[in-house]
């Protein structure tokens, strides 16, 4: 999808890396051909905000779409565009759609099911009924016996471009507390007491038979298909240091401090859910990402379960954040991830960039998505 006439967007309040200036952008062939401060004859934004398109790694809403209740699955073309509408209307204009691999016998879904979705976001591309561009992050759950089959059917996959490390057992990163895991999972599944104690014992034998083989396994298939590597909800130095080790470069979600400041000075890219930064804190009670941001160890923020929270996150960060401004705030969600994810085209408002654009407005503190172009062509 690509723009051939000349646009000129004038009279915004543009949020270059630095610095937000007023001034006028003007694309030519689905790039930013130049910037300029004042207004200019050309679609006139009202003083409202133009910022690059978001950028989002990590959520996990297609699943959602494709199977919305227990036993219901949808159309996979049908669930990548009601996807796809609700990620271009918060004003992501790049995502990485997160497909489960490693099956449980709480699983609605399997791995043919990816699959299907993957296939169905390839055709969507082609058909060029999407508004954002989309790629894959593979969710790939380490202690699941058959998670490294999953991870075959997207072998050679070029939509591929993250792959993060999960273990959800119980004792384990974001659940090191038990009776957390029982609060959270209990409650969820319905158990009783006596099968939930089953159920734990099943998850962490399979953590303690899988999770070390297919950790190594899946980092050595990363490296050798260019796949960039997340760790996720690491909790102890120790976790960061095996995360160092498989040459991972981006943190997910670290669920204390001591984890988050280890991979900052290590040089991981550090990532949190911008619904922690609209809530003002982790729904499950890990560090907060405010936290985070005034320790200066927070480099990307994602989605997660709420598309619309990164543009709310950004706009309220520096309200809750002194020492971050708009333009630092902006770069969480654009040219970071870009970055991170190895994009290098895309994520800022500069000459040479894909003009993948969003006007924004705020209101009472919440912000408006008035438009969205992708290489200069309005999708909203």
């Amino acid at each position: 999808m690509s723009a051939s006439r000349e646009q000129v967007f004038s009279n915004a309040r543009l949020v270059l890396a630095d610095e937000e200036v007023g001034g006028t952008v003007l694309v030519r062939d689905g790039l930013i051909a130049d910037i300029s401060e004042g207004s200019a004859a050309g679609e006139d934004f009202g003083g409202d905000y133009l910022i690059p398109g978001l950028i989002e790694l990590h959520t996990d809403h297609l699943e959602n779409h494709y199977a919305p209740r227990p036993g219901v699955v949808w159309n996979p073309i049908a669930a990548v565009q009601a996807h796809d509408a609700q990620v271009a209307s918060s004003g992501i204009t790049t995502v990485l759609d997160a497909l489960r691999l490693g099956t449980d016998e709480q699983t609605d879904v399997d791995h043919a099911d990816m699959r299907h979705l993957a296939d169905a976001i390839e055709q969507a591309m082609a058909d060029d009924r999407l508004r954002a561009d989309h790629f894959i992050h593979l969710r790939c759950e380490v202690s699941s016996p058959d998670c490294l089959e999953g991870l075959e059917l997207f072998k050679g996959d070029p939509r591929v471009r993250l792959a993060s490390l999960m273990d959800h057992a119980p004792g384990q990163r974001q659940f090191a507390s038990l009776a957390e895991y029982a609060k959270y999972y209990q409650g969820k599944l319905k158990m009783p007491d006596d099968v939930f104690r089953a159920f734990c014992e099943r998850r962490i034998a399979e953590s303690q038979a899988n999770a070390p083989r297919n950790r190594a396994a899946i980092a050595e298939i990363a490296k050798e298909r260019g796949i960039v590597l997340a760790s996720h909800d690491d909790a102890t130095e120790g976790h960061v240091a095996e995360a160092v080790e498989q040459g991972i470069s981006v943190a997910e979600f670290p669920t204390t401090l001591e984890a988050a400041r280890a991979s900052h000075e290590a040089g991981l890219a550090v990532l949190m859910g911008a619904p922690n930064i609209v809530r003002n804190g982790s729904h499950s009670g890990n560090v907060s990402a405010r936290e985070l941001a005034e320790a200066g160890y927070l480099d990307i923020l994602s989605s997660d379960y709420v598309p619309f929270s990164l543009m709310q996150a950004v706009f309220s960060l520096n309200d809750k954040v002194e020492a971050i401004k708009l333009p630092e705030a902006i770069s969480l969600v654009t040219s970071r991830p870009a970055a991170a994810a190895g994009f290098d085209d895309r994520g800022e408002i500069a000459i040479g960039k894909r003009a993948d654009l969003v006007r924004v407005r705020l209101h009472e503190g919440v912000p408006i998505v008035r438009a969205v172009y992708r290489q200069g062509q309005r999708v909203i």
